[in-house]
């Protein structure tokens, strides 16, 4: 039982991922930010869908931050910082799948803050 509604959740996710990324695009000037959230720690990646490359990164696990939203704020004020430091001030926001609640908003809302406009 517990199988089945594991597969069933993913899938769901899966189906609002491709849905997402099906209007968003990332380019060099405006890069996707990818989120990724494990039930422990948060990663985020700015991308460019253009080229296909990767222009910075941030790890929650290496800086030492868990997956609350108190240290989603944290790993996002690192993260822009990273993105200031690029001359990238707009991106888009690709909550990858994810309900745009808790962690995944208190991120989005960490990068608003430290002036990175979604």
């Amino acid at each position: 039982m517990r199988a089945n509604i594991l597969k069933r959740k993913l899938a769901l996710r899966v189906k609002r991922k491709r849905r997402i990324r099906a209007d968003i695009s990332g380019t060099e000037v405006r890069p996707r930010i990818s989120l990724f959230k494990s039930n422990r720690y948060l990663y985020a990646q700015a991308i460019d869908d253009a080229t296909g490359v990767t222009l910075a990164s941030v790890d929650g696990k290496k800086l030492g931050f868990n997956a609350s939203k108190a240290s989603a704020a944290e790993v996002a004020k690192a993260f822009a910082e990273t993105l200031k430091a690029k001359n990238l001030t707009q991106v888009v926001y690709d909550r990858n799948g994810y309900l745009y609640h808790g962690v995944v908003a208190a991120f989005a809302d960490g990068l608003r803050a430290n002036g990175i406009v979604l």
